[in-house]
């Protein structure tokens, strides 16, 4: 395409509506490949395949309190003033098995959680026997029938064997991994993290550890979308920025492309005359998405795809950037992961204070979430601008305001987005 061309066509954009971007960008996920890693290692990660249980949990009968192992129908009919006296042959510690049969008239001390003799079909409580000795044997009295089944916990009780555990798709957090722990699964089936290019454009940019020069921001943007992106479960790659030159653009974008499997930049897809980004999505070597999406902040945020893998071009604006890495990037990994909720979480809230701003676009408002007089109420920040970044530090959700000539009043219900971290509270 003519450069001419593509100058004049970075003006004619047709926005598309937050859903119909987020369906155009999820139509080119490819799924993740599996691989193993130990447990330890497993946390935050997403299964690649369902887990089923190797053997019944629990794999024994156990007891579910410290008492007496006992045959129920030895305290057939007894009751305070008939009691049945057994003997106490054994003592079965958490841990240990039993040392002798338990027969008719007699019982065995066990401890919780320990194993249950195969004779037995119930276990008594330790606080309703009373101990006594006699001729140098120990014996408990028993005053009051007990059933079959008694504070026993049998085999298979939780789960059978070959039942499912846990699903492809479900994240694995400290539950998950006590119970894979439990099954010893110490090797997990995930799905790899996608390998994510980093890089902000524009010649304005300083290095995080460079003096401040009048005229210039230090490059801010790329560390928040590491964060992000890892949160969402990539595995991030920060590369060195682009100063405002589309031929050196094309070429570090052409390089991302060959080593990684997505690719990000913040800033330069707006209109003006160094917004590369803005022109380079439109050369004949990738196919673009979108280049404006309904939605404020971020309406420039542009998708383009090449061989398959998917560019993110997004704002330079702080807050902007910010929610369209939350509403494209992080969906676009989850799926890729296989998630099953790869979206944020979306309920609703009674707005807490009048937003007044006008708009025919939808707006994702930074906010606070609280609790109050048993509602859940979401605040507005109270400076929620596309450049501005301070209050994303001091956000829980994103408050979806629909398109609106009147603003919203506070009182109203309105649908959030919990961010991740969410509730800073």
């Amino acid at each position: 395409m003519e450069q001419g061309k593509i100058n004049e066509d970075k003006f004619r954009r047709s926005a598309v509506s937050v859903e119909e971007a987020q369906a155009k960008v999820l139509a080119h996920v490819r799924p993740a490949e599996s691989e193993l890693v130990p447990i330890l290692e497993a946390g935050h990660r997403v299964l690649a395949s369902d887990v089923q249980a190797p053997h019944p949990f629990p794999h024994f009968r156990r007891s579910g309190m410290d008492g007496y192992a006992i045959h129920s129908l030895d305290t057939k009919g007894c009751h305070s003033g008939q009691p049945v006296q057994l003997e106490v042959i054994d003592e079965i510690p958490c841990g240990s098995l039993p040392s002798a049969s338990v027969g008719w008239g007699t019982a065995s001390r066990i401890m919780t959680g320990a194993k249950v003799p195969d004779e037995a079909d119930a276990v008594i409580m330790l606080e309703m026997t009373e101990a006594i000795e006699q001729d140098g044997k120990r014996y408990i009295l028993i005053k009051r029938e007990v059933e079959p089944g008694k504070n026993i916990t049998p085999a298979g009780f939780e789960l059978a064997e070959g039942d499912l555990i846990m699903e492809k798709g479900r994240r694995v957090g400290p539950g998950e991994v006590s119970v894979l722990a439990t099954f010893g699964i110490h090797q997990v089936p995930v799905a790899r993290k996608p390998r994510v290019a980093v890089f902000s454009t524009g010649s304005e940019l300083l290095a995080i550890d460079e003096p401040l020069q009048d005229g210039r921001i230090r490059n801010s943007n790329t560390y928040m979308l590491v964060h992000q992106i890892r949160e969402a479960g990539g595995e991030p790659y920060m590369l060195e920025a682009i100063e405002d030159d589309l031929s050196v653009a094309r070429q570090r974008v052409k390089e991302a492309f060959a080593e990684y499997d997505i690719v990000i930049t913040t800033g330069g897809v707006s209109v003006g005359d160094y917004d590369i980004m803005a022109e380079l999505v439109r050369e004949q070597s990738l196919e673009m998405l979108f280049n404006k999406v309904m939605m404020r902040p971020g309406s420039v945020t542009t998708a383009a795809v090449k061989e398959g893998k998917l560019l993110f071009a997004l704002s330079g604006n702080p807050g902007a950037c910010f929610v369209g890495c939350e509403l494209f990037v992080r969906p676009f990994i989850g799926a890729m992961l296989g998630s099953r909720e790869p979206f944020l979480p979306k309920f609703q809230a009674v707005l807490g204070r009048t937003y007044a701003k006008v708009n025919n676009f939808t707006r994702f408002v930074r906010g606070s979430l609280a609790f109050e007089d048993g509602r859940l109420v979401a605040y507005p920040a109270s400076l929620d601008e596309s450049s501005v970044m301070i209050t994303i530090k001091d956000s829980d959700v994103l408050i979806v305001i629909p398109p609106t000539n009147q603003g919203v009043q506070a009182g109203q219900l309105v649908d959030v987005l919990m961010l991740p971290g969410g509730s800073r509270g």
